[in-house]
């Protein structure tokens, strides 16, 4: 077997050039949700607001999201993702520019964050197709792993400098760093030319080909199905009543911040693991670390205490990241080449589907029953989904598909 080596994929200039872009974009994607949370609890106390700001940016998402997985096949993804990332950054340096100023209203910041879920329907499904249109197909995991460590470093600090520049400068200002983040990341896929990869059939028969492939690979649409239940969990337990949850505290924006700063610690040991170590059965494994990836929410369900929180949090770091290289190995090596992003806008919309009503009904469930009960069954739940997926024989037997020789070799496009 061949050593690993996760710089091997920078002798690629494609991928350099994909490598700064999503580098520079983490920066602001990880202090996007601390800043975001606390920029809405400026502007409304209400339960809902939190869970309506970030289900106006997921339901639109949710339904243009196989349009956006035909758009970059047809058209390029890098160009989509350069438009998208743009776009992306002039609506969120306008949440900042309403947040900064004090004009901000809910309604603002609900509009801002639909128009970010439209273009990211394409985002989304282009990144995921570009990493094998950059490196040799196999380079994988040692692409997917430099990608995940700097994801990792981003990670440590990121939510931290998020919640000291809320607790400094405002939330306003944070958002404003992401939002330039997400411009210089575009300008960064300029020099990234790839063609389209989709066949001269109609949208419609573009369509039919990405679902008649999902739906006939059982490992794909089990997981993504699980998937869909728990990010709803996830994303109306952790991320809605988590910043809820720590203001009504002693935690408050800086004990939160730095809940997610040992999350990405997690990550990034893990992802130090996994530069050694290679994945022969990726889902198995994978679906280990996403039961791991609940444990936060079951935490802060139980206490307010750091000593419980930071480890429960670390852990589910390296969990999330086990499944992240896991997930990834297993689309990019398993699906064909040209399907990819279609492929991944049917993982993506059935991941994002539900995540709505997690969203939106967190918050009055809370307000009824208590958001430390709604806080423990949602991890319990979490858990006990993610490990449930593994009685699947088509999920814990995937294995990787053997490396082929030529490691330096250039990819196709």
């Amino acid at each position: 077997m061949a050593p690993i080596s996760a710089t091997a994929p920078l002798r690629q200039p494609l991928f350099r050039w994909f490598f700064a872009s999503r580098s520079i974009n983490l920066v602001g994607n990880f202090m996007a949700p601390v800043a975001l949370a606390f920029a809405v609890m400026e502007v409304s106390d209400a339960p809902i607001a939190i869970g309506a700001v970030l289900a106006a940016r997921t339901i639109p998402m949710i339904v243009f999201m196989l349009i956006g997985g035909v758009l970059a096949d047809r058209m390029g993804r890098a160009r989509v993702l350069l438009a998208s990332n743009l776009i992306s950054g002039l609506s969120q340096a306008a949440v900042a520019v309403l947040v900064i100023t004090g004009v901000a209203e809910l309604w603002h910041l609900i509009a801002l964050s639909a128009l970010n879920g439209i273009v990211s329907a394409a985002g989304l499904p282009a990144q995921q197709g570009i990493i094998p249109l950059v490196v040799p197909r196999n380079m994988l995991q040692e692409a997917n792993v430099l990608l995940s460590l700097t994801r990792a470093v981003v990670a440590v600090a990121g939510p931290g400098t998020a919640g000291l520049l809320v607790l400094s400068v405002g939330a306003g200002w944070a958002l404003a760093i992401d939002a330039a983040t997400w411009i210089i990341a575009a300008l960064l896929l300029l020099p990234v030319k790839l063609s389209g990869t989709a066949g001269k059939a109609s949208i419609v028969g573009d369509l039919r080909l990405g679902w008649d492939y999902f739906r006939t690979t059982s490992w794909l649409w089990l997981c993504v199905g699980a998937a869909t239940m728990l990010n709803a969990l996830y994303e109306g337990g952790l991320l809605t009543l988590g910043p809820q949850r720590a203001e009504g505290s002693s935690l408050g924006a800086g004990g939160w911040g730095l809940i997610l700063t040992f999350q990405g610690i997690g990550v990034l040991a893990a992802t130090l693991v996994l530069m050694k170590v290679r994945l022969e059965r990726p889902l198995f494994y994978g679906m280990i670390g996403m039961a791991m990836f609940g444990l936060p929410i079951a935490a802060l369900g139980f206490s307010t205490d750091l000593a419980v929180l930071l480890p429960a949090a670390a852990l589910s770091g390296a969990g999330i990241q086990v499944f992240s290289l896991g997930w990834q190995l297993s689309m990019q090596e398993n699906v064909p080449p040209e399907l990819l992003s279609r492929a991944s806008s049917y993982d993506q919309l059935g991941t994002y589907i539900a995540i709505p009503i997690g969203q939106l009904a967190m918050g009055p469930l809370a307000a009824a029953y208590g958001i430390e009960n709604v806080l423990a069954i949602a991890g319990i739940t979490f858990v006990a989904i993610s490990l449930a997926t593994l009685l699947s024989p088509a999920v814990r037997r995937l294995s990787r598909v053997p490396v082929l020789a030529e490691r330096d070799g250039a990819p196709a496009h």
